[in-house]
């Protein structure tokens, strides 16, 4: 999978300063870690997420994640079984959201985040160094895994001028800047 990330990272043009600061550290790591996407990779791991939208285009899947207390993306660790790194986000986000349609509109990257775990029980705080992809949901119905608090459909424009949670908020940027978003990519 070193492979792969390297040249997805490689490909990646970042949308601000400090995605392309996060790009930087997470090329680094992948290329210095040969098990850069293993969850035994103490220090820090590559993590796969799924950036959901709605069959509109407007909003985006979030869950209120009961480890992080906090609003974000689907998405987590890879298995030795998943076949590529998007192979792990969207089985990352069948698993947390009980969808079993979603379409992945891209094989590029859609973002990159490094941001610090804090430890928990046995595991030593380390970096997720978390590669995005952007999914649309082909239905509105979910369901909450045992891993979240909740899960809800979160209006795009609110989540591009939220300050608390800045990945999110610019992956909703994002997401509002890509042409024919609602209209054009629902197939």
């Amino acid at each position: 999978m070193q492979d792969q990330l390297t040249a997805l990272l490689q490909a990646h043009t970042a949308s601000d300063a400090t995605e392309a600061m996060h790009l930087s550290t997470a090329l680094d790591f992948v290329r210095s870690t040969t098990d850069c996407a293993s969850r035994a990779t103490l220090a820090g791991h590559v993590t796969a997420s799924a950036w959901i939208l709605h069959p509109d285009g407007k909003s985006a899947l979030l869950t209120h994640h009961k480890k992080l207390n906090r609003w974000l993306q689907l998405g987590g660790h890879t298995e030795d079984a998943d076949t590529s790194i998007q192979a792990a986000a969207a089985r990352e986000a069948r698993e947390e959201s009980g969808m079993a349609d979603l379409r992945l509109l891209s094989d590029a990257l859609f973002d990159v985040d490094v941001h610090p775990i804090p430890a928990r029980g046995s595991e030593p705080a380390h970096y997720h160094y978390d590669v995005r992809f952007l999914f649309q949901a082909q239905q509105v119905d979910f369901n909450v895994s045992e891993e979240s608090h909740a899960l809800a459909w979160a209006p795009l424009a609110t989540l591009a001028a939220e300050d608390g949670n800045a990945s999110v908020a610019r992956m909703a940027r994002k997401s509002l800047g890509v042409s024919g978003l609602a209209t054009g990519l629902r197939k």
